[in-house]
């Protein structure tokens, strides 16, 4: 199907792009890998009046340290955080869930910054980003504003970014010392994950001290299965972690699909998040 007309911007800076976007209203659509937006363009399920491009900033690309923290700059491609050393050093489960997104054409084209502003809840890395306890900041008109992943997803598609605010950056804190693990289960390879479990693991002693868990297709938006979080502190082995894990679809509103039923989701999630921690904690 051939897309609605529209306008078409190629800032190459950001504050050109935030402009861009200011003066386009909620007509403004930012374009960045593309591998989602133009699909939704083809299916006429978006009408932006302005297409804003910013494939040609390069400050958006790119990893750094700072202060503890992995500062990821929005238009970096999945193909470069799976390969960046800094990423597979101190946030491993970042580049390994990413290695699963898709294809190598996607990763190749795709970006993080593009994935976490669609939001979808099928996807691998927002759900990644909420385990990690990243950070997104976002530019605008008045400037910049760091919003914690917790809040940035705020309902099925939609984020707390303004439409004229431009997503620049994913701060990442280290996690050296901590295991971790993603585990998706799919109908087929590259399909959109039924449900994904991104798990971090601190140990101490033999002992679960800590754990993380961000789920993926649980609901509108990604989740963290707090409760599950909460009944592994002192997990000591596998069955207190099984037993722990049962509380992993508390809270949850998966959705009935052709993939499958709430139910048959709640049940991935306790067996996908069982295998998750255990993986992460070395006790496979």
């Amino acid at each position: 199907m051939i897309p609605a007309a529209f306008d078409y911007a190629r800032p190459e800076t950001v504050d050109d792009a935030v402009r861009a976007l200011a003066d386009a209203g909620e007509e403004g659509k930012v374009l960045a890998g593309g591998q989602s937006l133009l699909l939704m363009l083809r299916l006429r399920l978006a009408f932006p009046g302005l297409l804003v491009d910013i494939g040609r900033i390069p400050e958006l690309r790119g990893v750094r340290e700072e202060d503890g923290t992995l500062v990821i700059g929005a238009m970096t491609t999945h193909h470069d955080v799976i390969a960046d050393p800094l990423v597979r050093r101190h946030a491993g489960l970042l580049a390994q869930a990413t290695a699963t997104v898709a294809d190598p054409a996607i990763r190749h084209r795709g970006t993080l910054g593009g994935s976490l502003a669609h939001a979808d809840p099928g996807g691998d890395l927002p759900a990644v980003v909420l385990a990690l306890d990243g950070e997104l900041v976002a530019e605008g008109p008045q400037g910049r504003r760091t919003i914690p992943a917790q809040d940035f997803f705020s309902d099925y598609l939609q984020t707390a970014l303004s439409p004229d605010e431009l997503l620049v950056e994913v701060r990442v804190p280290k996690t050296d010392g901590w295991g971790f693990h993603y585990e998706k289960l799919q109908r087929v390879a590259q399909a959109w994950a039924i449900v994904g479990v991104a798990a971090l693991v601190r140990g101490d002693d033999g002992r679960i001290a800590e754990a993380r868990i961000g789920l993926t297709n649980m609901g509108a938006t990604p989740l963290r299965a707090t409760a599950a979080e909460t009944a592994l502190a002192g997990a000591d082995g596998p069955d207190a972690i099984a037993r722990a894990t049962d509380a992993a679809a508390e809270g949850t509103h998966p959705a009935a699909d052709l993939s499958a039923s709430p139910e048959y989701r709640e049940h991935l999630a306790r067996v996908l998040t069982r295998r998750a921690v255990l993986a992460a904690a070395g006790m496979e």
